[in-house]
């Protein structure tokens, strides 16, 4: 889900360091775009409904996960339409505490760095999940792809149409095929794919980075799914 604006909390530890990203993604990091699907805009009162994230480093994709997760309250209807999540879909799912457990699995340690668009929103039902498990906030390191998008194409902001910076306009910018908007395993997949683009495109503005470590990648690993 990608609402506009959110206050939602507690806050994760976020990258800002975008002139170094490329010397981070190419130095054997692995990293994990992940987006929620949720019953409401609040943490504190709302629940997650799915969580999907796709695992990948510079060699390829590694892995996905993708649950949907049965929360204490209804879905709304609007949400209902809005996901195709039903409360039908969800009445045999695990919770979200026992969902939590096996992302963490997925992760595989704290070095692993999240990618999410307007992250505080996702990291917000994140934590909140893991505070009423009873257990500290995630302490991977976060990549809001948001304001890094920002950051790579300030001349968005020149133009008329509002809204240019959603994950789905930038899909459509880029040529990323959605499949389902609005259905967090599609939206993870769909945020690895511009994370690529953004980051291609922002090589002449990397620093102490040295081109010639692209042409040393591997072929892509085989993907696993979890």
């Amino acid at each position: 889900m990608q609402p506009n604006n959110t206050t939602s909390k507690p806050k994760g530890k976020m990258f800002t360091d975008y002139e170094h990203l490329a010397k981070l993604f190419y130095s054997g990091t692995t990293f994990v775009a992940f987006d929620t699907e949720t019953t409401g805009l609040d943490c504190g009162r709302d629940y997650m409904t799915e969580i999907g994230a796709v695992k990948f480093n510079s060699k390829g994709e590694i892995a996905r996960f993708d649950q949907l997760i049965k929360p204490p309250v209804p879905i709304p209807r609007f949400l209902e339409e809005l996901t195709h999540i039903t409360n039908e879909m969800v009445a045999d799912c695990p919770c979200a505490s026992k969902v939590l457990q096996d992302f963490l699995l997925f992760l595989n340690g704290k070095e692993t760095v999240l990618i999410a668009h307007n992250a505080q929103f996702d990291l917000g039902f994140l934590n909140m999940e893991m505070i009423r498990m009873g257990l500290p906030a995630v302490p991977n390191i976060t990549i809001d792809s948001l304001p890094l998008a920002r950051w790579v194409y300030p001349e968005f902001r020149q133009e008329s149409e509002k809204g240019q910076y959603k994950l789905q306009t930038l899909a459509k910018r880029f040529n990323v095929e959605v499949l389902s908007a609005h259905r967090a395993d599609d939206d993870a997949r769909v945020l690895m794919e511009i994370f690529h683009r953004i980051l291609k495109d922002s090589i002449p503005r990397q620093k102490d980075f040295d081109e010639s470590m692209i042409g040393k990648m591997e072929q892509p690993v085989q993907l696993e799914l979890f």
